[in-house]
């Protein structure tokens, strides 16, 4: 078995971007299988998911006790224009202490890591209880025959995840200073403002679309649509793109699209965002129509098993008293939670992700491998 830094190596040499997994699942699956996994691949689309299950000693789900699940993505950004990087995105190079490639930290050491501590657990110890790898070629990508599939298949068998982990990159500066317990939902729009083209010295003839909506996103984007609570922050909305014109400065443009994002609370539903921007929208007598998107809703894993187990392995091995957030985007956490299941996302550091030169503190490596390995450990 490679150690976390050969694993981690191998994974970012493998050019996998959205939904590409570039064999990365392959190798996983081959060395879980090594330590006794059941393997099953699930396909959806074009996207690669493996579902992996260690049975130890027991028969059947009902008496195996607790099933601990290792939840990630093989897939990453793009890495860009390469020329920008110091080194090639998909050659993982060692070089000042950090290890550098696309998906080194966003996730594929994560996995590694993981996988190590399995290794490293299973070597000295039978476990009272399940362990799982759920691992998708589609998070960064519309997330939609990845975990989302994979999670309706499972509950369609009645399999029931009590714990997760998922390897999303939560540390801010130190390795384990941040855990994520919880993450915002998203909720986006694509809203079409309708007007009447025409010649920009006849505006008697037309309406224009730019001159009605303005007014009505500027009182989108000053709205206080909650104040959050002790779990999570005020739910925010950014508008992301507005386009309107044909190009020629003398025509009144005959509609104007925009697109806005909320990543809300849990004081605030969906629907509830949904009635307050129609109402603005009605009271400033737009001629509108909006399309909505829900990726994923607010979910919070309390003070428990999990969480508690997280936090002593953090101190454990790092000595630090761990930040519990729910700050950040959306992870796949979102879809495994609504199951039942606790949920955290515990990572290595995030401040290069989705950058160029994103790289992973080489010296992380093995203490994130022996926190997963606490964690189980108190788990089962």
């Amino acid at each position: 078995m490679n150690s976390t830094l050969e694993l981690t190596k191998a994974l970012v040499n493998r050019p996998s971007v959205t939904p590409e997994d570039a064999g990365c699942q392959e190798l996983i699956a081959a060395q879980l299988r090594g330590l006794g996994f059941s393997i099953e691949n699930m396909p959806f689309g074009d996207v690669s998911n493996l579902w992996a299950v260690y049975e130890g000693d027991s028969t059947t789900a009902s008496d195996a006790g607790p099933l601990v699940v290792f939840a990630g993505h093989t897939d990453v950004v793009p890495p860009g224009p390469e020329a920008e990087w110091k080194t090639p995105p998909f050659e993982a190079t060692e070089q000042e202490g950090y290890l550098f490639g696309r998906g080194s930290a966003d996730m594929k050491a994560s996995l590694a890591a993981m996988l190590c501590a399995c290794d490293q657990y299973l070597a000295n110890q039978q476990p009272a209880g399940r362990i799982a790898f759920l691992i998708t070629s589609d998070e960064e990508g519309i997330a939609i025959n990845g975990t989302k599939a994979v999670m309706q298949a499972l509950r369609s068998r009645g399999e029931q995840i009590d714990y997760c982990v998922v390897g999303e990159p939560s540390s801010s500066e130190s390795l384990g200073d941040v855990i994520r317990v919880g993450r915002r939902g998203s909720l986006s729009a694509n809203l079409t403002v309708r007007g009447v083209e025409g010649h920009v010295a006849y505006a008697h003839l037309a309406s224009n679309p730019i001159h009605s909506a303005m007014p009505a996103l500027a009182e989108l984007s000053a709205t206080e649509w909650d104040e959050g609570n002790e779990d999570f922050p005020p739910t925010g909305m950014q508008i992301s793109n507005i386009n309107a014109g044909v190009g020629a400065n003398n025509v009144i443009p005959g509609k104007l699209t925009a697109e806005f994002n909320f990543r809300f609370s849990t004081e605030t539903t969906a629907e509830q965002l949904k009635n307050k921007v129609a109402e603005i929208l009605d009271r400033h007598q737009l001629d509108y129509e909006v399309q909505w998107h829900l990726s994923g809703e607010p979910f919070l894993t309390r003070d428990g098993d999990l969480r508690r187990a997280a936090l002593q392995a953090i101190h454990s091995v790092t000595g630090l008293t761990s930040e519990c957030s729910t700050a950040g985007g959306t992870s796949d956490g979102r879809f495994i939670a609504p199951s039942g299941a606790q949920v955290i996302e515990l990572g290595p550091c995030n401040a290069t992700i989705h950058k160029v030169n994103e790289c992973v503190r080489i010296a992380d490596l093995e203490p994130l491998t022996a926190i997963y390995r606490n964690i189980l450990a108190q788990l089962l």
